[in-house]
Formats: C-alpha cells, structure tokens, sequence
C-alpha cells in the first residue's frame, strides 16, 4: 500500500511471478503487504505457483509513478527503485533507511527555551 499505491486505489493489474522458478500447479492467492489495512493488497484472488512466505516476487511493469505515489505511512522507508532492461538491471534509487524517515526531526524542539 504504501509502496505501490496504484493496485489499492484503482485495482491496477501489474503482472507477479515469482524471482526464481517454482514448480507446481498454481493456486488462487491474495498478494497482501505489511501495513495491515484492508487496502494493502497488490493482488487479489491471482493465480501463482506454490510460494513460501518470505519468497521474493517481482512485481513487472510496475510504472512511472511507483516512487512518486509511494509514501512513508506507518514509518516504512520507501522500496528501492530498480530498472531492468534487457537481460541487465541497475539500483536507480536504493532503498530508504530508517534513519532517512527521521533525520530532519528535532527531538526537543522546546529544548533551548528558558522559563
């Protein structure tokens, strides 16, 4: 939801497959986030080959507004943008550390005041 709005707010359909090959017979399956909101879904009722919990899928042909609709709800860094293009891929954007989520805050911004 927070990482790529455009399935929870319009139902946009971006093809899922998983990294690496996986064998056997696809099921209906839910593709759900982190955020636990009933919207953070990037796929609903899709068929997939049997993955395991914690398998890396791509998500292809994600789109140009990905990273600009992309937001920092429930303090999650935002995912790393990667371009793949012919059989080569590159990190245009790396992935946000926690540390970038808080680093223009100011703890104590009383802190300099006298009574």
């Amino acid at each position: 939801m927070n990482d790529l709005m455009r399935p929870s707010l319009y139902k946009a359909w971006h093809e899922i497959v998983p990294a690496e090959a996986v064998e056997g017979e696809a099921t209906i399956t839910d593709i759900v986030g982190p955020v636990c909101e009933t919207g953070d879904f990037l796929a609903l009722e899709r068929p997939l080959p049997p993955v395991q919990a914690g398998q890396l899928l791509a998500v292809l042909g994600a789109g140009a507004y990905g990273f600009a609709m992309s937001s920092n709800y429930n303090s999650r860094a935002r995912a790393a943008e990667v371009l793949v293009d012919d059989g080569r891929w590159a990190v245009v954007r790396p992935r946000e550390r926690l540390i970038d989520l808080f680093r223009d805050e100011i703890a104590d911004p009383f802190a300099d005041e006298s009574p």
